[in-house]
C-alpha cells in the first residue's frame, strides 16, 4: 500500500513540482491554505505533512503543533522560502522544537533524490513508531504496568524478534523450562498479528488423554467411536482465523503426531471417521519444556515434525539467567494483586527486593507470581518486607554464591510442602500423613527450606 503525503503549499507551480516527484511513489492529496489544512484534518490521516511556513491566511509555524495534536503518529517536514541563511536557521530551529520531522528551503533548488530520501525517512519512521507503539501496548495490557517487564538483554532480543514476525503467519516452536512464560509469549504473538481480532485457543497435549486427543484437535463424527454422540468440530476449526497453541507438543503421541504433520502440510483437517476434509485457516504456535533435539532423540518428538513446527523458535531463558527482569515482573504482579486484593500496597523494602533477586525461582515466573500474591495477601503493611516472603534468606543467600545443595528437585519438593500445608490449614500432622512421611522428617525439610507456617 502506498504511503500518504499531503502537500500543503499556496504556490500552485510548487505543488505541481512536489507532485511530480513523489506521485509514482505515494497517494498524494493537496492544500492550498490554512483553511484548506483546517478542512483536511478532519479526513484520514496521512503519513507525512510537507507544510509550507508562509501560507495566505496563516503561518505554518502556528499551526505546526495543532497538527501534530492532531494527528501525531503523523510526521512533519516543514518548507520554506527564507531569503537569507540565518533567516532559514532560525525558522528551522523554531520548527523542530514545535515538533517538525525536518526542514527544507524552497528557494534553493530541489534535488529531487534527496527529496525522496527525506520522506521516505519520515514515512519509515512512523510505521516503526507505531510498531513500537503497538508493542508497547500489548506489553503493557499483559503486565498491567507502563514500565517495561522484560529489562534483560535476553528477553529484550525475544520481543525484538517478536516484534518482527508477529505479523507473518509463519509457525512458531516456544521453549523454556516450566513457568518461564512461554504462553505469555503466544499471547504477545498473537496480539501482535493480524489475527488479533479472532481467538486465541489453547491445548495442552500432556492433559489431553490419548484416547480423544485427535477428537479434541481435529474433530469427530457422531458414532466415530464409543461415547461419540455427536459431530464434534475439534479445535482446528474452533480456531478459524485466529491462532491456536499446542502446548507441550512433544507430549502428544507420535502416531497422532504423524497426523498433526499432514494437517500443517496440506492445511486441511478430517474429522475422526469423516470422509470430508475441511480447510484449515489458523495460525500455529506450538511450545514445550524439553530441549527438542533431546525429545528427538528419546522418541518423543518426531523430527519431520519438529521441523516443520521450527520455522521460527523462541528461547525463553529461566528466570535465573535474567535476573534483571526479577523486579520489574516482581513490581508487576505486585500491582496487579494489590487492585484485585484492594490494598494499598505500593512497593517492596530494599530487604524483600535483595532476596527476591537473589533467589534461583527453580519455577521460573510462575513461581515469583504465586510469591507475590501470597505476600500481597499476608503483609500488613503498605510494603512488602522480606519477612512477608516465604522464600527463605538461607536458601537466597546460598543460591547467590552459587551454592549447588538446593536442587531443582528439592525446590519442587519445598513447593509440595507449602502447598499441602495450605491445603490442610497448617496442620503438621495431617500434612505428613498426606505426604507419606514421618512427622519428625516433616518439621526437619521445614526447617531447612525455611517454610513460614
Amino acid at each position: 500500500m502506498k504511503g500518504k503525503v499531503l502537500i500543503v503549499d499556496d504556490d500552485k507551480d510548487q505543488r505541481a513540482v512536489l507532485t511530480a516527484l513523489l506521485e509514482n511513489d505515494y497517494q498524494i492529496s493537496t492544500a492550498d491554505s490554512g483553511a484548506a489544512l483546517q478542512r483536511a484534518l478532519a479526513q484520514d490521516q496521512p503519513d507525512l505533512v510537507l507544510l509550507d511556513v508562509k501560507l495566505p491566511d496563516a503561518d505554518g509555524l502556528d499551526l505546526l503543533p495543532q497538527l501534530r495534536k492532531r494527528w501525531p503518529d503523523t510526521n512533519v517536514i516543514v518548507l520554506t522560502g527564507a531569503p537569507s541563511d540565518n533567516e532559514a536557521v532560525s525558522w528551522a530551529v523554531e520548527a523542530i522544537k514545535r515538533g517538525a520531522f525536518n526542514f527544507l528551503r524552497k528557494n534553493v533548488q530541489f534535488d529531487g533524490e534527496k527529496l525522496l530520501a527525506d520522506v521516505q525517512n519520515a514515512i519509515e519512521s512512523k510505521r516503526q513508531n507505531e510498531e513500537t507503539s503497538t508493542l508497547r501496548r500489548a506489553l503493557e495490557t499483559m503486565s498491567g504496568t507502563p514500565s517495561p517487564i522484560f529489562q534483560s538483554a535476553a528477553m529484550r532480543d525475544v520481543v525484538r524478534k517478536i516484534d518482527r514476525i508477529a505479523p507473518s503467519d509463519v509457525t512458531v516452536l516456544i521453549t523454556g523450562e516450566s513457568g518461564t512464560g512461554k504462553e505469555v509469549i503466544a499471547d504477545l504473538l498473537h496480539a501482535l498479528s493480524t489475527r488479533s481480532k479472532g481467538q486465541i485457543i489453547k491445548v495442552n497435549c500432556a492433559a489431553l488423554p490419548r484416547e480423544l486427543i485427535e477428537s479434541e484437535l481435529f474433530g469427530s463424527v457422531r458414532g466415530a467411536f464409543t461415547g461419540a454422540h455427536a459431530d464434534r468440530e475439534g479445535l482446528f476449526r474452533q480456531s478459524e482465523g485466529g491462532t491456536l497453541l499446542l502446548d507441550e507438543i512433544s507430549e502428544m503421541p507420535v502416531d497422532t503426531q504423524s497426523k498433526l504433520l499432514r494437517v500443517l502440510q496440506d492445511q486441511e483437517v478430517r474429522p475422526v471417521g469423516g470422509k470430508t476434509s475441511y480447510k484449515t485457516n489458523c495460525r500455529i504456535l506450538t511450545s514445550t519444556n524439553r530441549n527438542p533435539q533431546d525429545a528427538i532423540r528419546a522418541g518423543k518428538l518426531r523430527e519431520d515434525l519438529f521441523y516443520r513446527i521450527s520455522a521460527i523458535s523462541l528461547h525463553l531463558p529461566p528466570l535465573r539467567e535474567r535476573r534483571e527482569d526479577i523486579m520489574p515482573l516482581a513490581n508487576s504482579f505486585l500491582k496487579r494483586f494489590a487492585a484485585q486484593a484492594n490494598r494499598p500496597l505500593t512497593s517492596f523494602k530494599p530487604a524483600a527486593a535483595e532476596r527476591l533477586t537473589a533467589f534461583d525461582w527453580p519455577g521460573n515466573v510462575r513461581q515469583l507470581q504465586n510469591e507475590i500474591q501470597r505476600a500481597v495477601l499476608l503483609c500488613e503493611s503498605n510494603e512488602i518486607n522480606a519477612s512477608d516472603l516465604s522464600i527463605s534468606e538461607t536458601r537466597a543467600a546460598a543460591e547467590e554464591s552459587g551454592d549447588t545443595n538446593f536442587t531443582l528437585l528439592e525446590g519442587v519438593e519445598r513447593n509440595a510442602i507449602i502447598q499441602m500445608l495450605k491445603e490442610t490449614a497448617g496442620n503438621k500432622l495431617e500434612t505428613a500423613k498426606r505426604l507419606g512421611i514421618g512427622r519428625q522428617t516433616l518439621y526437619n525439610k521445614i526447617k531447612a527450606y525455611g517454610i513460614e507456617v
